[in-house]
């Protein structure tokens, strides 16, 4: 007969992803995870395979739930620069204040992580940065439609110079930089792509 789960893998990996965003992947051993879910290790590493590959679903599912939701609204806003500029001040908001404040970001932190390496993490990461690059285009697309833009900006080089300053907010948050500060970073990058009337 085959073996009946006595638990709800969505939870138990809803578990794992505020602890390892939390905590870090690298500093958090199998041990841990066992104490918080209340799992055996013969339970995690049959529904989820080994370390590497649950902290792999646990990028997913940080990917699903998380940023998704948020590019998502970025793609569907409209309104060009002032989209982006919500788009961060919600993005420092989060960061610095509230139950997540200085934790970083779960995908944003797997970069510098021991587990960058293995191929179902590198998929993970690639496709945050893809869906976080492209609602950022969409973003500049808009901008340029609304005549926000000055004319020589690369769109494409643009919306991966804010996907990379997405990083350094959430790096630098986790890092306890102060919220001032990052919006201001914000500011100065965002004041580069405007056309004069619009600064």
């Amino acid at each position: 007969m085959p073996d009946v789960k006595h638990f709800d893998p969505d939870v138990a990996l809803d578990q794992v992803v505020r602890l390892f965003w939390e905590r870090g992947a690298d500093t958090t051993g199998i041990a841990e995870v066992v104490q918080v879910t209340g799992l055996s290790r013969s339970s995690l590493y049959a529904t989820f395979g080994g370390k590497g590959q649950l902290y792999a679903a646990a990028l997913r599912r940080y990917l699903e739930r998380q940023s998704r939701p948020v590019f998502d609204a970025l793609i569907a806003d409209g309104r060009g620069l002032p989209a982006i500029s919500g788009f961060f001040e919600r993005l420092v908001s989060a960061r610095c204040a509230g139950e997540h404040a200085r934790w970083g970001c779960l995908v944003t932190n797997a970069h510098a992580a021991a587990g960058r390496e293995l191929p179902e993490v590198r998929q993970a990461l690639d496709a945050h940065h893809g869906a976080l690059r492209s609602a950022m285009r969409t973003a500049l697309e808009a901008a340029r439609r609304h005549g926000q833009l000055h004319p020589g900006l690369d769109v494409e080089a643009g919306a991966e110079t804010l996907a990379l300053l997405a990083y350094g907010v959430n790096l630098r948050s986790r890092a306890g930089a102060a919220a001032a500060d990052l919006l201001g970073g914000v500011r100065a990058v965002l004041d580069g792509f405007r056309t004069t009337e619009e600064r």
